[in-house]
């Protein structure tokens, strides 16, 4: 899969938007993992898809369906937008708004959900990278002392 920077993610939720608000809807999003890396800290320069926790309405199907719909104007794979870290979310915290346009809101959970996300997967380096960075933001020492 191609990677997505700053710019095809921002380019990605407007058309998202453009599709919801053509069928009537307002789309909430909350974005984890390496999106939220991107968009809301510029931590990296690049993710793989975009992890996202769709909140009703519309049901996850059908943002599956405009997903797709993008997949195919941009050429990148239909999982491109995917729940699939909702397992990782136990309850959601209210965090910042990351991105806004007409018909789609998008959030992160709180800085400190995020960080218990990127522990919990501990997949590998960058996982480890996206953990030290979101412990900077929390203040809470270097990276040694982490």
């Amino acid at each position: 899969m191609a990677l997505l920077s700053q710019q095809d993610i921002i380019e990605a939720l407007e058309r998202l938007g453009q599709l919801a608000e053509a069928d009537g809807y307002k789309l909430h999003l909350v974005i984890a993992g390496g999106a939220a890396m991107v968009l809301g800290y510029s931590a990296r320069q690049s993710t793989h898809d975009i992890d996202a926790l769709f909140l009703p309405p519309p049901e996850a199907r059908i943002v599956r369906a405009w997903a797709t719909i993008i997949a195919q104007e941009k050429g990148w794979p239909t999982d491109w937008l995917n729940d699939g870290a909702k397992g990782y979310l136990i309850g959601l915290s209210n965090g910042p708004i990351l991105f806004e346009a007409p018909s789609i809101e998008v959030r992160q959970p709180a800085i400190e959900q995020l960080l218990a996300m990127k522990l919990c997967a501990w997949r590998d380096d960058v996982d480890i990278s996206d953990a030290i960075h979101l412990l900077s933001k929390l203040g809470l020492g270097q990276r040694e002392d982490v």
